[in-house]
């Protein structure tokens, strides 16, 4: 844990934030900026700078709950598809150096820009 990271600090509890979902390495949040309704980060409990910090064996886990997640918000009608997204490193957009995906939902017509 980095003390001033603000993900850690949600982590630990200093900073109140609402989960959508929880387990054992990683919890959810709505996203206080979103790109569309519904946007929620995934975010490991530990703190890791990027995807490569992050240890194997917590692919699994990562993996399961970023479908629960993204099965979640197409059940709530946020959107009919989704996108994934990790910045890692600053020139690939990373604002908090803390690891964490974007789930954005997506609609037809939303006039939400790709990356690729």
């Amino acid at each position: 844990m980095k003390s001033d990271c603000i993900f850690c600090k949600m982590s630990k509890g200093e900073i109140p934030v609402e989960k959508v979902a929880n387990t054992n390495n990683f919890f959810a949040i709505r996203d206080i900026k979103p790109k569309a309704e519904g946007h929620t980060l995934i975010i490991p409990k530990k703190h890791f700078v990027t995807l490569l910090d992050i240890p194997n064996t917590l692919g699994e886990e990562l993996l399961q709950i970023t479908k629960q997640i993204s099965s979640e918000l197409l059940d709530k009608k946020f959107g009919d598809g989704f996108n994934i997204i990790m910045n890692n490193l600053e020139p690939a957009g990373q604002i908090v150096k803390h690891a964490h995906l974007h789930i954005i939902p997506r609609k037809e017509f939303d006039n939400l820009k790709s990356l690729v």
